[in-house]
């Protein structure tokens, strides 16, 4: 971490961090993200995390329960996807109702680039982890090991099942082909297709665009 503040540049995570007086979380955060192994956090994962404690802040400030599994249930009926219009817009009027500004709320919310550029730029943390290709490379061998397993459990189970007369089949052979399909355009890749070509094209073309 920088040792001269003023040369530091804005970060609104660390504005946040100040204004809601949370002592502690900026060390938390870069301990997650540049901890190893499955103790280590990404950068979306910590800014969920992050927008939780602001959430927390204010359940506690407006004396509403604020136990773990009440600020996740009230953060995913404010920001899940899949939520619908009615549990949202309850959510929202109960927290209104209690005090709590959800507008102002909802734009202090962070995006995984703010936590990105607080720990790097702000703390100048850096995360020394395996190359991108190293990475890629290792996840996709452990993929390949499990649908290996997975083939030849299955495969064992059927034929064990077949052999007892528990089964009506013949000679069989099992296949297992794990196709990932984009939902942004539609396109569909064998999970080694998408991992040797590094992503689908529509999200490069999308951030060309911007």
């Amino acid at each position: 971490m920088a040792e001269d503040a003023d040369s530091r540049p804005s970060s609104k995570v660390a504005r946040l961090l100040e204004e809601y007086d949370i002592e502690g979380l900026g060390a938390e955060l870069e301990a997650r993200w540049t901890a190893d192994g499955d103790q280590r956090m990404s950068l979306r994962d910590l800014a969920d995390s992050f927008n939780k404690r602001l959430l927390e802040v204010q359940l506690r400030v407006a004396g509403l329960d604020a136990l773990e599994q009440d600020v996740q249930r009230t953060y995913r009926n404010l920001t899940g996807e899949d939520v619908t219009v009615g549990v949202q817009t309850d959510t929202r009027t109960r927290l209104e109702q209690n005090g709590i500004d959800v507008e102002e709320l909802e734009r202090d919310f962070v995006t995984y680039q703010a936590i990105r550029s607080y720990l790097t730029e702000f703390r100048d943390a850096v995360y020394e982890g395996p190359a991108d290709e190293e990475k890629i490379q290792a996840d996709q061998e452990t993929i390949q090991r499990l649908a290996s397993r997975t083939l030849s459990v299955t495969e064992d189970r059927l034929q064990t099942l077949r052999e007892t007369d528990r089964l009506d089949v013949g000679e069989f052979e099992v296949l297992l082909d794990l196709q990932v399909v984009c939902q942004s355009c539609g396109t569909q890749y064998s999970v080694d297709q998408l991992l040797e070509e590094g992503g689908c094209d529509c999200q490069g073309e999308r951030e060309h665009a911007r």
